[in-house]
């Protein structure tokens, strides 16, 4: 019998390539409404919006800011930076995430997965931190819709990972028990503290080192911890 039926994925930077699609969206989009600028121009912008963005968010996720202060602030706090006026911050933050669900760069080895997944039976799910309206079309537009049976999107749940409440609820809705539940997912304090917390195992996709988890191994966690560096390695846990 199978340890695992039901996985859940994060859906940023685990599946859908944000960091990529993100990159392009945001040039498309600067030359929209910046005119006569350089490629340095543009990336000095990205660099000063991204720094903004993370911060954001991370107020946005501890419900010290909300959404609508998180889309105008992002792209306010970056024209301030760069001395960059008569640009309406809001009007171009509509105008990004109209571009942003168009990007379809996936994971290396995602598609492939999850085909392997869905044939091998399994029940899949996507909980994801983000904006309803956003991540619904990136999960059409790059072709992953079809693989899950329901997303779960924490602003329509009212609560982000690593919140208790998103793990719970999706594991109610999916009909799922905790101990044939795993998390994947990319960020070590949403995905994989706020599931190991929930009480389900986690696999920590760590393509670029796995230091933030390496004081994790020695204590002793009830749940289960995996850490990879590639998708495919997915299936070997599995096995």
């Amino acid at each position: 019998m199978k340890k695992y039926t039901h996985i859940f994925f994060d859906l940023d930077n685990t599946l859908w390539d944000f960091k990529t699609n993100s990159l392009h969206a945001m040039h498309e989009t600067y030359k929209k409404v910046i005119l006569d600028s350089t490629e340095a121009q543009f990336d000095e912008f990205f660099k000063v919006y991204a720094r903004h963005n993370h911060q954001l968010w991370e107020a946005y996720r501890k419900k010290q800011i909300k959404k609508k202060e998180l889309t105008q602030l992002r792209f306010q706090l970056t024209f301030e930076d760069l001395n960059i006026s008569g640009i309406d911050p809001q009007e171009m933050n509509d105008l990004y995430l109209r571009e942003m669900p168009r990007q379809t760069f996936l994971i290396d080895g995602a598609s492939d997965l999850l085909s392997t997944l869905k044939t091998s039976g399994y029940k899949l799910f996507i909980i994801t931190n983000g904006f309803f309206e956003v991540q619904h079309k990136k999960l059409e537009s790059s072709g992953l819709q079809p693989f899950f049976e329901k997303v779960f999107i924490s602003e329509e749940l009212k609560v982000p990972k690593p919140g208790r409440e998103i793990f719970e609820h999706a594991i109610k809705s999916a009909n799922a028990k905790k101990s044939s539940s795993l998390m994947i997912g990319d960020d070590w304090e949403v995905d994989i503290l706020g599931a190991l917390n929930f009480g389900i195992d986690a696999v920590y996709y760590a393509p670029n080192g796995t230091d933030r988890a390496s004081g994790f191994f020695g204590n002793t966690a009830k749940n289960k911890l995996i850490v990879i560096e590639g998708l495919s390695e997915i299936k070997l846990v599995l096995k």
